[in-house]
């Protein structure tokens, strides 16, 4: 368990815990903080689930994976924020060296939360669970239209920029 301190909240410190199977509603809860704006933006990509049993079984479904890793941050007795990887190992190929490396999916802090260290907390336990099953590097993506999220990553993690993905419509 990875413990934070953070004077605003109600017990003075927040704590980062491994996500098991009966945690997938609280994550399906938390899921709304980010995957609304990702709604609001992208539309074309993104879709409102369908009721609170969708989201569960797709949380239920991930946190059953091998490769996985979730947690959840809790602070004054409730929970706060998530996030979710998946542990990749490539073999490599006559172009690439073999790897292993975990990817963040998402991650979503309650906004009442936000700026106290509970994502820097939730990343940081994904470094250390990746660093454990062999992983290399951490990666994660992030959406054009979230302008708080490079800065997260990149100002506040030392993340550094792999790659851009281009779009057009067709």
């Amino acid at each position: 368990m990875i413990e934070v301190h953070d004077p605003s909240m109600t017990d003075d410190r927040i704590r980062v815990r491994p996500a098991a199977q009966e945690d997938a509603a609280v994550l399906a809860e938390l899921n709304a903080f980010v995957h609304d704006l990702h709604v609001e933006e992208r539309p074309d990509v993104f879709r409102t689930a369908t009721g609170a049993d969708e989201l569960r079984t797709l949380f239920r479904s991930f946190l059953a994976r091998e490769s996985s890793l979730a947690y959840l941050a809790e602070s004054g007795g409730r929970a706060i924020g998530y996030v979710t990887a998946t542990v990749h190992r490539r073999a490599g190929d006559v172009l690439t060296r073999p790897r292993n490396f975990a990817a963040i999916e998402h991650i979503a802090v309650d906004p009442a939360a936000a700026r106290v260290g509970a994502g820097s907390a939730l990343v940081e336990a994904v470094r250390v669970a990746a660093r454990e099953a062999g992983c290399t590097s951490l990666v994660t993506d992030v959406w054009a239209f979230n302008k708080a999220a490079p800065a997260f990553f990149e100002d506040g993690l030392g993340f550094a920029p792999m790659r851009h993905w281009l779009e057009q419509g067709l």
